[in-house]
């Protein structure tokens, strides 16, 4: 795949600075396991009959509650290919610990915000009663590792407030136990209140439901999590003293984190952040240089692009940190969106070990703990 000069300028600039090593390290992080998105296949038909274009939007046709089958084939997948130390590819599965709780929010008129823990959600679901214990042996044969995504990814106050207002598209996906399905020609809801910290203006909130996120997951896994990414990539620096309390020691990220006003609307602000930056409280920022998002870009060959930008991120000693949301590997709405994608991840992990015969696999916790080291 030939990229121009300008784009690989780009790339190469952007991967000067920050921790460097001579190890060839590879980190795929995975977001948004947990939460719910498109409810189920009737759901989707019915929204496509009242006019709503989700079919235009990938995470609304492809994304949905990871089933049983999405997390079989997926660890099958990483499981195909061992790194120069025997270790298979590990998925940095960055967790959405609770989801909306739909029936208690209705049953106090949309007036109070209730919320269930997802391994409840995954029991109100048809093929999703092995989903757990599959993480479990993933986790064993280290070929996931759970990360803090947060709480819920959805922006609690603006969609309670939509909610109230009688907002359509907002009740209907409720009825759905959906967040929302709103037509991309409202700029408002843009990101379909999925920026959870996308506002200043309840910024003690925040720290709340951060500090909560942590202490859930800690209750379902039995460990801490040393790593944070915030939903959408837009959280206050505040909230930075409260992850680090809740002992995350790595935030992950790309390049630009954004913040909001103290009013919703898009980011004004955007903080720069290099591979392995540390803040004032120790914690450093695992910056995405590399990405694999099939299902986003199905325009152009992801295998390809993503060789290119491990290949810059070796070049200049750094680490090359894979971002690939969970949509890609999804088959629960359309089972060919998680096939043909499962496909491609085996073929760009063949592509990385023919290459780099000494390439080591980490979670984002381990290139974290290999840093400080």
């Amino acid at each position: 795949m030939q990229i121009s000069y300008r784009k690989r300028l780009t790339r190469n600039l952007q991967s000067i600075p920050g921790w460097r090593t001579n190890r060839k390290i590879v980190v795929i992080e995975s977001d948004d396991w947990g939460t719910v998105r498109m409810a189920s296949k009737g759901a989707y038909n019915f929204f496509l009959s009242k006019g709503l274009e989700v079919d235009k939007c990938p995470y609304n046709s492809n994304d949905a509650l990871e089933s049983n089958d999405d997390m079989e084939f997926l660890l099958e997948t990483l499981n195909s290919v061992k790194d120069v130390n025997g270790n298979p590819a590990i998925l940095t599965a960055n967790n959405i610990v609770a989801n909306p709780d739909f029936e208690k929010i209705k049953n106090d008129n949309f007036q109070k915000y209730h919320y269930e823990l997802f391994t409840d959600t995954l029991k109100k679901y048809p093929s999703h009663d092995r989903v757990l214990n599959l993480y479990k042996e993933g986790i064993g044969k280290k070929l996931i590792k759970p990360q803090s995504h947060g709480r819920e990814h959805v922006n609690v106050d603006l969609w309670m407030e939509s909610l109230r207002n009688n907002d359509e598209f907002t009740k209907i996906a409720f009825e759905h136990n959906m967040f929302s399905v709103h037509p991309s020609s409202k700029p408002k809801y843009k990101d379909e209140f999925m920026d959870a910290f996308g506002s200043n203006k309840n910024i003690s909130e925040q720290k709340e439901i951060a500090s909560d996120s942590l202490k859930i997951f800690e209750e379902i896994w039995g460990m801490k999590s040393k790593s944070f990414i915030a939903p959408s990539y837009t959280w206050n620096p505040l909230l930075e003293e409260t992850l680090n309390i809740n002992g995350v020691k790595y935030l992950q990220g790309i390049m630009v984190q954004k913040t909001h006003s103290e009013h919703y609307g898009l980011p004004i602000k955007k903080k720069f952040h290099y591979q392995g930056e540390k803040n004032k409280f120790g914690q450093r920022y695992l910056v995405r240089n590399a990405f694999f998002e099939p299902a986003l870009t199905p325009g152009i060959d992801n295998v390809s692009d993503c060789m290119n930008r491990i290949e810059i991120a070796f070049k200049w000693k750094k680490p090359a940190v894979i971002g690939s949301h969970r949509l890609n590997f999804i088959g629960f709405i359309n089972p060919d969106n998680r096939d043909k994608n499962l496909k491609l991840l085996t073929g760009l992990l063949k592509k990385i070990k023919s290459k780099w015969s000494d390439v080591e696999f980490m979670s984002s916790d381990m290139l974290g703990d290999t840093m400080n080291n």
